[in-house]
């Protein structure tokens, strides 16, 4: 005889598996310590920076030539 089962705890038990496997891939794409962010900012800051040191001055053009 086949084993009987619950089929509200089976889709309930489906349901938090699912929920399982996404917290783990969120954890993976979104789980930065606040120290890792505010490291990444400063190293953004930094480029940013730096690239706007390098930039040359347009020369002036007047349009009344």
């Amino acid at each position: 005889m086949a084993e009987l089962i619950n089929l509200n705890k089976a889709r309930k038990q489906k349901a938090r598996a699912e929920a399982d496997v996404q917290a783990a891939a969120n954890r993976l794409k979104f789980g930065r310590t606040k120290a890792e962010k505010l490291r990444d900012a400063a190293a953004e800051a930094e480029a940013a920076r730096r690239l706007d040191g390098l930039k040359r001055e347009r020369p002036a053009t007047s349009d009344s030539e």
